[in-house]
């Protein structure tokens, strides 16, 4: 089964009580609010504040969910380097004070995790048996907390993702569509290797998970990591090169797109050379199975540009 075919359907999930949905203005949270009906309760600053713990427990009082997703999380991977406490207070520290609260009150809890707790070394995709070998803070902080969930709470699913591009937010798709219009020629780079995902088909796959875990109740099997990423690979280079061929149907001349090394585009932090998942556990344990990413990537550049392509790729 997957989301392709169905696109964005309002209350997806059944009536019932509240999904608090962590990251109030992220890709994915957006996603899940369009997607899940009136049952997802968005939460974020100030209200919900990874900084200050006792707003968790607050706003989960408050809200009193059937499940939480958390999708918050400290992404800026560079800034991670010079600011580890920041990013181990949003990734660990925080992600742990959820799992507790859900533990306490007997409810499911969907962390959102990423392919950078790999080194990228393996050669082949990674599964979720593989152990973590983060080579940036941000990637460390995220396998400290997907181990810090795990330990805690019996009725937690770790969903792992990679390369999220949505119609909306910060993301590299709409960035290079935003750097093609003002530069006549991009250099991108073309040896990282990774899966890239639409937030809509991600927010699909983890509203259907819910939806049977309503149905059928919580399973032990259903516990532990789960990787959820667009099906197929891609390198940085070839996903540039995709979006300005969706983009060519609405106008938009491509700029010369030039494939260059990790080395000759350096970064505070060390980037994995090949975090390709492997989302056999997601089908064999749920059915489910994400679209291939070409084809979701030409909906989202529609998304983007069918409106007012200059204006909405650059805001």
């Amino acid at each position: 089964m997957t989301g392709a075919e169905y696109g964005i359907q309002p209350a997806l999930i059944p009536h019932g009580k509240p999904i608090l949905v962590t990251g109030l203005h992220g890709q994915l949270a957006q996603a899940l609010a369009a997607q899940g009906g009136p049952r997802i309760r968005l939460a974020g600053r100030p209200e919900l504040d990874f900084d200050h713990p006792a707003t968790l427990a607050t706003t989960v009082a408050r809200v009193a969910p059937a499940a939480i997703i958390n999708a918050a999380a400290w992404t800026h991977v560079d800034l991670a380097e010079s600011e580890p406490a920041a990013a181990t207070r949003a990734n660990r520290d925080a992600p742990h004070t959820l799992a507790r609260l859900c533990a306490e009150r007997g409810i499911p809890l969907l962390h959102i995790s990423t392919d950078y707790v790999f080194d990228g070394l393996k050669g082949t995709p990674y599964t979720e048996s593989d152990p973590t070998s983060p080579r940036c803070v941000y990637g460390r902080t995220k396998a400290e907390g997907e181990e810090a969930v795990l330990r805690t709470h019996a009725q937690s699913i770790v969903l792992r993702t990679a390369w999220v591009y949505s119609a909306h937010g910060k993301n590299f798709v709409r960035s290079i569509l935003n750097a093609g219009q003002q530069q006549p020629q991009l250099r991108v780079v073309d040896d990282q290797r990774g899966n890239p995902t639409s937030a809509d088909d991600l927010a699909w796959t983890i509203l259907r998970i819910l939806c049977q875990i309503e149905h059928t109740g919580w399973q032990e099997r259903y516990a532990g990591l789960v990787h959820a990423c667009g099906t197929g690979d891609a390198s940085w280079y070839e996903l540039a090169v995709q979006t300005f061929k969706a983009a060519a149907r609405h106008g938009l001349t491509a700029p010369d797109i030039v494939p260059i090394a990790t080395k000759d585009w350096p970064t505070a932090a060390p980037r994995p050379a090949d975090t390709r998942l492997n989302t056999g556990r997601l089908h064999q344990t749920f059915g489910l199975t994400l679209p291939h990413w070409q084809g979701s990537l030409h909906n989202t550049v529609h998304q983007i540009l069918s409106t007012s392509p200059q204006k909405e790729a650059q805001n």
